[in-house]
Formats: structure tokens, C-alpha cells, sequence
């Protein structure tokens, strides 16, 4: 008979694992190969091109071929004239300064920090009984299995499966990957209103993405919203779980395992309730620093992946709208974390 650790390293499989990774860099693949061949038309004093405003909407169309005509008569220098560019070839001419480099090598340093608050923080929520190996192993492997599983399903489930072969029980396995998850929400429900108050909607939604959901069609603002308020009702049904009704929990999950093909797991999960009425009353007796702390590590851990892209903007280019930019990335999140897809991929490429 297979154990549910040999089903799990089964699904694990090296095959299953290849399928997405080789999926996401056929995709990527393609999307830069599409985007860097892509022509365009540049202002250039000694080019071949005029603009003509062949759909006569009186704004320069740089990606429309149909917009420009080659100059009859280049000896005129009245008119702009323009040249035929690829994407490539700005990158070819691409050198990056002292600064330049100073900026990727803080990119760098913001996924490190990235990782390094998921960290700290799976090992003040295990009560610091995770080494900081044992940590780092737990987390790499979180983050790949989050990143080949679909964002609204998420890593949970490969974690609690991680934190109990570290040696953690079951049932305080999935306390502590709750209330990560938790503390992950409450990151978006807290920061949203102040991006929002801060920026205001007008410059934070500008494509206009339609998608249809049950045959309604929504913009991006709504899907966007459709994912606020997802991530707030999961939000709830965590704390009411963990801290209010851990008990109703266990009697839900002794439910669930009486169906006859789950029954044999039935005893075992007496022992995960149990576990995780525990780990509730640890949590809920914890101290101002468990909370602080787990607090700071998970602000430490978003604010680093999303600087990771202003950093690398720094790299190349001037920027000013840097909290414009942090705030776009955090609606592109929130609209990742309700897609079907493996990692939102594709979403967060749209």
C-alpha cells in the first residue's frame, strides 16, 4: 500500500516538475523573442521615414508600420523624420555605468532579503524549533512548489507536508502555514487602502483588460477587486479557524474523513485537530514580539519583491513614480493570486 509520502513524492515527480518549468520558459521564450523582433519607429534627424497619420487620430504611433512612409524628398529637413528600430537593437547598445550595476546588485540583494524574511519568519512561527538550514530548505522548496502550483491554490499543502518532515506535527504544521498565509493577506488588506488613498485609482488601473467571469465581463478594477475581496473572506476564514473555532474545525475535518475512501485517515486526523487546538492556544497566548516580529519579516519579505523591480528599472533608466510602481505591482498580485494558472503565469505577463 503507498504512504501519503510516497503519493506526495509521486506527484512530485521529476516528469511533473519538468512540465511547467519547460511550459514557463516556452512562454517566456517566446514572449521575448516576439517583443525584442518587434519594429517600431524612432525620431532620428538622418532617417528614411516621415510620419503620414494614416489613421488620423494626430498622435505618432511608433509600433504602426502603416503610419510611416519613406520621405520622397529627404532633401526637406522641414519635416521629423524617423528611423525603423527593433527592440534588440537598443539592447546591443546598452552600457550599463557604475550606477547601473549598483542598482541590479540591489536587485539582487532585495531577493535575498526576500527570502531571508521568509525565514526568519517560518522560524519565529515554529517557535524558533527550525533551524535556520532547516529554514532555508523549507522555503526554497515552498517558494517552487507556490511557483508550479496555481497561485489560488498556492504551496500550502506541499509546506505542512515540508514543516512535518522537518519534525513539526501535523496539526502545528498547518497552524503555522495558516498563519503565514494570514499574515500574507493581512499584507495586502492593509496596504491596498494606502496605495489607493495615496495614488488614488485614476493612474493605477490604466489597461483596461476585459475578462468574463460566470458571463459577466469585468476591467481590470474589477478583477482586481473580485481578488480584494477573495483574499479578505480567506483572511477570515483563517483567523475564525485558528482563533476562534478550532475546535468546530476539528469536528469539520472528523466530518470530512468519515467519507468511506477517507476513513482510514480518520484516526489520524483525531490527532491533527488535536495538534491544531494546541498550536491555536500557543498562538493565541503568544506574546507582542512572536507577533511583531512575524509581522516585520512578512512587510520585509513583499516590500523586497517588489523593489526588486523598481531597482532593476534604476538600472536602465531615470524613474520618479517609484510608489506608482510599487502600488501597479501589488494590483498585479492581487489579481495573480485568484488565477488558475501555475505561479499566475500568463496573468502576470497580460
Amino acid at each position: 500500500m503507498q504512504t501519503s509520502e510516497d503519493k506526495i513524492k509521486k506527484q512530485l515527480s521529476f516528469k511533473k516538475i519538468m512540465l511547467p518549468i519547460l511550459l514557463g520558459l516556452i512562454a517566456a521564450g517566446y514572449l521575448l523573442y516576439s517583443n525584442l523582433s518587434k519594429q517600431f519607429f524612432v525620431e532620428d534627424t538622418k532617417g528614411a521615414y516621415i510620419w503620414l497619420d494614416h489613421n488620423n487620430n494626430h498622435k505618432v504611433d511608433h509600433d504602426q508600420e502603416a503610419e510611416f512612409i519613406i520621405d520622397p524628398s529627404p532633401s526637406n529637413q522641414t519635416l521629423q523624420h524617423y528611423s525603423k528600430k527593433q527592440s534588440i537593437d537598443f539592447l546591443k547598445n546598452i552600457k550599463l555605468s557604475g550606477q547601473g550595476w549598483f542598482w541590479l546588485f540591489m536587485a539582487l540583494l532585495c531577493v535575498a532579503f526576500r527570502d531571508l524574511g521568509y525565514m526568519y519568519r517560518i522560524k519565529v512561527l515554529s517557535g524558533n524549533t527550525l533551524t535556520w538550514r532547516q529554514a532555508f530548505d523549507s522555503i526554497m522548496l515552498w517558494e517552487f512548489s507556490s511557483a508550479i502550483t496555481p497561485s489560488v491554490v498556492g504551496g500550502s499543502g506541499v509546506a505542512i507536508y515540508i514543516l512535518n518532515r522537518e519534525g513539526m506535527p501535523v496539526g502545528k504544521s498547518t497552524a503555522v502555514v495558516m498563519v503565514t498565509a494570514m499574515l500574507d493577506e493581512l499584507f495586502f488588506i492593509t496596504m491596498v487602502p494606502i496605495v489607493l488613498i495615496t495614488i488614488g485609482t485614476s493612474d493605477l488601473f490604466p489597461v483596461e483588460l476585459q475578462k468574463e467571469i460566470f458571463g459577466l465581463r469585468f476591467s481590470t478594477k474589477g478583477i482586481f477587486w473580485i481578488g480584494y475581496s477573495f483574499i479578505v473572506l480567506m483572511t477570515l476564514c483563517i483567523v475564525s479557524a485558528i482563533f476562534l473555532f478550532p475546535k468546530r474545525l476539528k469536528l469539520i475535518l472528523l466530518s470530512i474523513f468519515k467519507i468511506r475512501f477517507l476513513r482510514k485517515w480518520r484516526y489520524k486526523m483525531i490527532q491533527v485537530g488535536d495538534d491544531l487546538i494546541t498550536t491555536s492556544k500557543e498562538i493565541k497566548d503568544a506574546r507582542f514580539g512572536y507577533w511583531f516580529k512575524s509581522a516585520l519579516a512578512t512587510f520585509i519579505s513583499w516590500t523586497s519583491r517588489y523593489w526588486v523591480v523598481n531597482c532593476m528599472l534604476l538600472a536602465f533608466t531615470a524613474v520618479d513614480g517609484h510608489l506608482l510602481i510599487y502600488a501597479r505591482q501589488l494590483v498585479m498580485w492581487v489579481i495573480m493570486l485568484i488565477s488558475p494558472t501555475p505561479g499566475g503565469s500568463g496573468i502576470a505577463e497580460l
